[in-house]
């Protein structure tokens, strides 16, 4: 069942263990894809063990901590149609790569598929696969699942040569939320982007994780891509409406803090969406407001 569609893109920093766990778990996949790994700056042996446990992945060294910049100094050396992300706690089911691959070829429109995402080790589903799976975005009737208004990077197959055009995951970004800016530009490309039932990645958080980080980068990306994308009128209403419902603390109040101070740059790059783009992005903001799923403003 050897698939040769597909490479895998890996991004670590200081997770050894749970990255040869999910680098272990690639290598038993009957697709045998390609994967490329990249260390950004770990301390902890992470990539001499990578090359003595997985010498068949092909190892990226940066030399210091890239986020999500990671991911494209990876796929600048993919060759395949397709690329699939995953996480280093995170790992593809057998035949989903395929599956994804499979979807891809069958409609050229198609520019990501998104994966359900089972949390290990309870065999559970992510809390937000339900709302994937009930996504309010309306899309053509060719689409082989509901159409999204981003993806989530750990569980998604995009197309290479889309993913370049689009110009990657934004440096500035970094890390947390760092997809809704490229999924926004890859609409804006042409490209529809959809949630597909019948594929599966696993997920067992890593506890190497700084989630108060996480939540604050998670909280001004947001507010940099409502700024640099969206019209004036739903950029002003969902700024307040993040006031309003993100926690009261100093997380927060930094998170919108360095939002703010980033105004000048925002002005020079601000670039705003197509009509039919925007339309997507409003019917979403109910579900937005309504969600108990969110990873990074709740």
């Amino acid at each position: 069942m050897t698939d040769l569609r597909t490479t895998v893109v890996v991004i670590t920093h200081n997770r050894r263990r749970e990255l040869l766990r999910t680098l272990d778990r690639l290598a038993e996949l009957p697709e045998r894809p390609e994967v490329i790994v990249t260390d950004n700056g770990s301390t902890d042996g992470t990539a001499d063990a990578v090359a003595r446990h997985h010498p068949e992945a092909r190892l990226l060294r940066p030399g210091r901590n890239l986020g999500a910049v990671g991911r494209n100094l990876a796929v600048r050396e993919v060759t395949t149609p397709y690329v699939a992300f995953c996480d280093d706690d995170s790992w593809w089911a057998p035949g989903s790569l395929t599956g994804a691959a499979d979807l891809l070829d069958r409609h050229p429109a198609l520019g990501s598929v998104t994966a359900r995402i089972v949390v290990e080790p309870q065999g559970t589903e992510d809390p937000i696969v339900r709302e994937l799976r009930e996504s309010p975005v309306p899309g053509p009737p060719w689409l082989p699942g509901p159409a999204l208004g981003s993806f989530l990077a750990a569980a998604t197959v995009l197309r290479t040569d889309a993913f370049r055009k689009a110009g990657g995951f934004h440096p500035k970004l970094w890390l947390g939320g760092e997809e809704e800016l490229l999924a926004a530009d890859l609409a804006a490309d042409g490209w529809w982007l959809v949630y597909a039932d019948h594929l599966t990645i696993h997920h067992h958080a890593s506890r190497a994780r700084d989630a108060t980080l996480r939540r604050r980068h998670g909280i001004r990306n947001t507010l940099w891509f409502t700024w640099l994308r969206r019209p004036v009128g739903p950029a002003l209403r969902r700024t307040l409406n993040l006031a309003r419902t993100v926690p009261r603390d100093p997380t927060s109040l930094l998170a919108f803090a360095e939002a703010a101070a980033a105004l000048p740059w925002i002005l020079r790059e601000r670039r705003v969406l197509p009509p039919e783009v925007e339309t997507r992005l409003r019917l979403l903001e109910p579900a937005q407001r309504a969600s108990k799923a969110r990873r990074y403003t709740g």
